[in-house]
């Protein structure tokens, strides 16, 4: 449970990251047009950071997708070396869901 809370935490970070990425470009696209040489050096670092910020972006994206890939590659041979156990194990968490909708 605690790996799939850490990958939730892990999607939400990169989709928050995303947000700032794409705030920080409707920024420095919105003062373009602006002269001066302070406001050049500052748009020129905070272009700097922001094509480093997407690439360990970019690399944290591969890594969660080689993970998850992997997840599903170990739960797929589990299942095929333990049909009967899987079965049991889908059909408690079915009755369970069952249960609890059937209490509303």
């Amino acid at each position: 449970m605690n790996k799939f809370s850490d990958q939730f935490n892990k999607d939400q970070l990169i989709n928050e990251f995303k947000e700032v990425v794409s705030d920080a470009e409707a920024l420095l696209k919105a003062t373009a047009n602006t002269s001066g040489e302070k406001i050049a050096e500052v748009r020129a670092k905070a272009e700097k950071s922001l094509n480093i910020a997407k690439a360990k972006l970019a690399d944290a994206q591969d890594e969660m997708l080689a993970k998850t890939k992997a997840a599903a590659k170990v739960t797929d041979v589990y299942v095929h070396e333990n049909p009967w156990r899987s079965i049991g194990f889908a059909a408690s968490v079915g009755v369970v869901i069952g249960l609890l909708i059937g209490r509303r």
